[in-house]
């Protein structure tokens, strides 16, 4: 018996880990209180895979991987079955933050080459969980294919957090002004645009799929103790990301106005296709801070639903050009502990 259970077992590993499709895997990445996924599929199977997005048609993902041995993320791109996996960026420096031009034509990420050929540092954690905001960051654009590499950004410091409007406008964050705040430019990097104003971290910004709306993640901090902490971490070129609220704005930069409000990391929102709420990760949930889960808010702020539950890292959602899949990154189902992976999923409203 015991010989017979451990067939089936992996078996069904087997089947989950790149195997055939079927609805044993898809069940075994689905735990029951995730009503609103369905067939949930791995893309990817060892090491750090993130920040996942969809081309345009639906038809591919551009992510960030950190793989083949090397020390930090380059750019990759596969189809959304996972099939097709090819590098895109050039394997020098850390790369960021990709995203597809709506024509498909070209394709766009951060990168440190410039700086460098080596991987940038790891920040100093003897201040505490810190996040670096690598003043070697610049934004890229290229073929799918990564030839024709062209640089749109060249002001001192940080940019980076990029995406791109149905109409081709971008979206991004930069410090180029002495914080970090959010910009917009059209494609070619001209007609920059400051939006926001306020001392702190403003980023991860995203379109509405109609381009009159964008979500961001926040940090302002109001006490002195507060804004001395803050400034001198980014003086630093530091930032500390352990209390991010989820904001939404006009495409103008007006009429901003917060959405959540619990004092925790709150990150990497998306609108919902019909423009009614977000879909974002958050920790609110775990008491230490340290698991992540997807969430769904009303674009008031009302109407909170939890929609992952894995016991580990769940983040990065967007919804297809068509809002009948999801994307995501997830330490679920992990050959090593700490693996990230991207998973795709039907989404039922």
């Amino acid at each position: 018996m015991k010989l017979i259970l451990a067939l089936l077992i992996a078996t069904l590993l087997l089947s989950v880990q790149g195997g055939p499709d079927s609805s044993l895997a898809n069940e075994r990445l689905r735990l029951p209180e995730e009503k609103h996924l369905r067939n949930i599929k791995q893309l990817s199977f060892a090491g750090e895979n993130a920040e996942a997005y969809f081309s345009a048609d639906g038809k591919r993902l551009i992510f960030q991987s950190k793989r083949d041995g090397r020390q930090c993320d380059q750019i990759y791109s596969m189809n959304v079955d996972g099939t097709g996996v090819r590098m895109i960026s050039n394997g020098d420096g850390r790369t960021t933050c990709s995203y597809f031009f709506p024509s498909g034509r070209r394709v766009l990420y951060s990168s440190t080459h410039l700086g460098g050929k080596e991987c940038p540092p790891t920040p100093d954690f003897s201040q505490g969980y810190v996040w670096a905001v690598y003043s070697a960051f610049d934004i890229f654009t290229a073929r799918p294919d990564g030839s024709d590499l062209r640089q749109l950004t060249k002001t001192p410091g940080y940019d980076a957090e990029t995406t791109i409007s149905r109409d081709g406008k971008l979206v991004f964050t930069s410090m180029r002004d002495g914080d970090l705040d959010i910009y917009t430019m059209d494609g070619s990097g001209r007609q920059v645009r400051r939006l926001t104003n306020e001392l702190g971290y403003d980023g991860g910004p995203f379109w509405s799929y109609d381009g009159k709306q964008i979500v961001y993640r926040a940090y302002h901090p109001q006490t002195e103790k507060e804004k001395a902490d803050y400034v001198g971490l980014l003086k630093q070129n530091l930032i500390r990301p352990t209390t991010l609220e989820i904001w939404v704005m006009k495409a103008d930069g007006s009429n901003k106005r917060q959405i959540t409000r619990n004092g925790k990391a709150n990150f990497a929102p998306y609108f919902l296709p019909d423009g009614t709420g977000i879909i974002f990760a958050s920790n609110m949930d775990d008491p230490k801070g340290r698991n992540f889960d997807l969430y769904k808010i009303n674009i008031d702020g009302s109407g909170l639903e939890r929609i992952t539950f894995n016991e580990t890292f769940d983040g990065f959602p967007m919804f297809s050009p068509d809002g009948k899949k999801l994307v995501f990154a997830s330490n679920r189902n992990a050959k090593t502990r700490g693996d990230t992976n991207v998973f795709i999923a039907d989404w039922v409203e």
